[in-house]
């Protein structure tokens, strides 16, 4: 069974269970309550900048490793040749099967 199976039956929090965690946060945090949610916001500001960054990072790699790799393969690329024909130099003679 898996996991979201198994836990299929837990939901968003409806509105009374909010109000029972946030009764729960005032009496863990109390009057720190506005600093613990200030910090938590700008964690949160920071995660997001730093998963933007990367996306950026990758988007710039694959873009650069794109044209890099278009201008390479037509760059490299040699006229393609092939053998000359050259006739022999006399007539070709019938071979004889002897039986």
């Amino acid at each position: 069974m898996g996991t979201w199976t198994m836990f299929g039956f837990i939901g968003m929090p409806g509105p009374m269970e909010m109000m029972i965690i946030l009764g729960i946060a005032v009496l863990l945090f109390g009057k720190r309550l506005p600093e613990v949610g200030r910090s938590l916001g700008k964690g949160i500001v920071e995660f997001k900048k730093g998963i933007n960054g990367i996306e950026d990072e990758i988007d710039t790699a694959t873009t650069n490793a794109t044209s890099q790799v278009a201008h390479d393969s037509s760059a490299d690329r040699e006229e393609a040749t092939a053998p000359k024909f050259e006739p022999p130099a006399s007539e070709p003679k019938a071979e004889t099967v002897e039986s």
